[in-house]
């Protein structure tokens, strides 16, 4: 039995070919595309601060999450270690636990919770434990499983945005689920048409993966911070922000918070 820090331990294998561009790194572009993850991590981290200080300073620690995704995204890649892969696959659940944590609005609660926060958080840090160990028994379906959370997602993103009249959020919401789809269809494409992308020598889907779901994550923070707004903050404006410039047709988008008392 192979080690779990041996390359090409785990099951799991991508479409571009391995060792192709180097001896050390099994897969080039799915390693290197990782990159982005070390850009708009600490951006966002910087750029949503004055929104963490206000109102959670967990905020900071969703983002190094982030961050340590796309490094153990590159050990995987670079190894496809059995090891590599179970750090990746848990470190993403670990931010969207995180995300449910933090964000997800007091409505959607379990009933027998009755709105109460500090134990949906204990709810949720049960849970993700008991996931993180179901993790190593059926390795293969960790990503499928990851994926699937999308669903729940999507619900209360679809919900928020029947409920709103901000353009700004409803914006948000159309790139955020836009970005997301063309990101999970380049996954899928690269997982199961990997034979026809291999006949014309395209290897890059699952690179364009990494790519397309960095930029929806700040995009999807920035959602989730205005949907709880909505319901924690209700005596604060957000104002949403693009990052370098709001005139720019493209931009990372962040919260700028503003005092705004309303009266009763």
């Amino acid at each position: 039995m192979p080690s779990i820090f041996a390359y090409q331990s785990s099951e799991v294998d991508w479409c571009e070919s391995n060792f192709q561009h180097s001896e050390l790194v099994a897969e080039f572009y799915n390693t290197f595309s990782n990159v982005t993850f070390f850009i708009f991590g600490p951006l966002m981290m910087f750029l949503m601060h004055p929104y963490a200080q206000k109102r959670s300073r967990y905020t900071y620690g969703i983002c190094v999450l982030f961050m340590v995704i796309g490094l153990f995204s590159m050990y995987f890649h670079m190894t496809l270690s059995f090891l590599g892969q179970l750090l990746d696959e848990i470190s993403i659940l670990w931010l969207l636990a995180s995300g449910y944590s933090i964000w997800m609005p007091r409505c959607y609660f379990p009933t027998f919770l009755r709105g109460n926060r500090t134990q949906f958080v204990c709810l949720v840090f049960i849970t993700t434990m008991v996931s993180t160990f179901l993790s190593f028994l059926r390795p293969t379906v960790n990503a499928y499983a990851l994926n699937s959370i999308a669903v729940h997602i999507l619900y209360i993103v679809f919900q928020e945005y029947k409920k709103t009249n901000n353009k700004e959020l409803r914006h948000l919401i159309e790139v955020s689920v836009v970005l997301w789809a063309f990101a999970l269809t380049s996954w899928i494409s690269d997982r199961f048409l990997c034979s026809f992308w291999q006949k014309i020598n395209f290897f890059y889907l699952h690179s364009i993966w990494h790519v397309l779901i960095s930029i929806t994550f700040p995009y999807g923070m920035v959602t989730m911070a205005l949907v709880d707004a909505r319901y924690e903050m209700p005596d604060q404006t957000l104002k949403v922000r693009y990052w370098p410039r709001d005139t720019w047709p493209v931009g990372l988008p962040y919260v700028e918070i503003s005092g705004d008392r309303k009266n009763c």
